[in-house]
């Protein structure tokens, strides 16, 4: 079970430096911010993508281990799925949170800051602590005989 929690949180941790390097070579100058700001067509689309995205991410990472086929799983194959379907979690709230974190200082719309900042409070709803991982297992049924 600590092998997996390693693993989630490898996966979160990631995503925040990543966006974290993002922050600090566009804040430092080191890359040229608002590369796309004039491309107001580009950045709509873009913003309607990403806001779609991440509507649709949100409610499901948070709510996906409620789903039947997942708990299914959770309950017959347990770590192995925990590991699958966590990561599948944290991907859903931790790549929208980059590119969204790379869409603000490319187009310059602070719709982008704030879609970013949303998946990273969403990212302490499902922060894997060893607790949570031993919690997200269901207890198979037990058999009446």
């Amino acid at each position: 079970m600590q092998h997996t929690k390693n693993i989630l949180l490898s996966i979160m941790w990631v995503a925040c430096v990543i966006s974290l390097a993002i922050i600090i070579l566009y804040e430092f100058d080191v890359l040229p911010v608002g590369l796309y700001a004039d491309r107001v067509q580009m950045g709509f689309y873009a913003a309607v993508v990403m806001e779609l995205l991440t509507i649709c991410s949100v409610p499901l990472a948070l709510r996906l281990f409620k789903f039947r086929k997942v708990r299914s799983s959770l309950m017959s194959l347990r770590e192995k799925a925990l590991l699958r379907w966590g990561s599948l979690r944290m991907l859903m709230l931790c790549v929208p949170m980059v590119i969204n974190t790379l869409c603000y200082y490319l187009f310059m719309n602070v719709a982008f800051a704030y879609m970013a900042i949303i998946l990273f409070i969403c990212l302490f709803l499902v922060y894997p602590s060893l607790d949570r991982c031993y919690s997200e297992i269901p207890e198979p049924p037990a058999s009446s005989q």
